[in-house]
């Protein structure tokens, strides 16, 4: 596969030191060791695999590779995402959520951290913004995207392009959206949340490629795609006509002066 060239200037490691990676997972085991290998060597130590209840030797080999593993034995990718964000160990700045099947390109954390060195809460990838991408996204892919993102649009007037698993967020950021979703709307919920708290949103672009081993939890399985379907819907069902939606705006959160972190 062809490599999208990038021109990027060297950043600074204090992102990287103050970063925390949550990667939540299930029956990932032909991949995890390498996606924990290729963080590390993207200067990224501090990495917990979530175990979502996996019957192969996901956690097994994820430890193997040196990541901290955590087990969430309830089902629901909110869950393992929340479990990941406990007890967070102190000095830590920013949360890097990515998947564990392989299919995120990591080179693209570069332009994620320059957008964060330039004062932005919350980082997305956008995987249509590249051929790489788009060649790589299914129809379940395509469709559920285009859909919710019109939907948010329309309810919230902000036009996000994609919700993929790959994102960078502030950790008090991440305190003041409060999330509370447990299931396959975690993204979704979290990009809403984002914009009802008034966080500084960045979208960069991001290669992609087709997961690197085992198989979809949702583009294979119909029943599957449509069950996290209904649950995204309902997700925004309930930030729609809940109590915040019609609230008196509030000011964003105020920030205060930040310096790198001591690691």
């Amino acid at each position: 596969m062809s490599v999208e060239p990038r021109n990027l200037r060297p950043h600074s490691d204090s992102v990287r030191v103050s970063c925390l990676v949550v990667i939540p997972a299930l029956n990932e085991q032909e991949t995890i060791a390498s996606v924990v290998n290729d963080l590390r060597h993207h200067g990224f130590h501090q990495i917990r695999v979530i175990d979502n209840g996996s019957t192969d030797r996901t956690a097994e080999y994820a430890h193997a590779a040196g990541a901290e593993v955590h087990n969430e034995p309830h089902c629901g990718y909110g869950r393992a995402c929340q479990r990941g964000l406990s007890n967070i160990p102190r000095g830590i700045a920013w949360i890097l959520f990515c998947a564990g099947d392989g299919s995120d390109d990591f080179d693209d954390v570069d332009l994620m951290i320059e957008k964060a060195e330039r004062g932005a809460d919350l980082i997305l990838t956008n995987r249509f913004a590249t051929k790489s991408g788009r060649e790589a996204m299914t129809f379940v892919h395509r469709f559920g995207n285009q859909l919710i993102s019109r939907l948010i649009q329309l309810g919230w007037k902000f036009r996000f392009t994609d919700f993929g698993p790959l994102r960078l967020i502030r950790r008090e950021s991440l305190d003041d959206i409060a999330m509370r979703e447990r299931g396959f709307g975690w993204n979704v919920v979290m990009q809403i949340r984002a914009v009802e708290a008034g966080l500084t949103i960045a979208q960069v672009p991001a290669r992609y490629r087709p997961r690197q081993g085992g198989r979809s939890k949702i583009s294979g399985n119909f029943l599957a795609a449509v069950c996290a379907g209904i649950g995204i819907l309902q997700a925004l069902a309930r930030l729609y006509f809940g109590a915040v939606r019609f609230a008196v705006p509030r000011e964003p959160p105020s920030r205060k002066i930040r310096r790198p972190a001591s690691g």
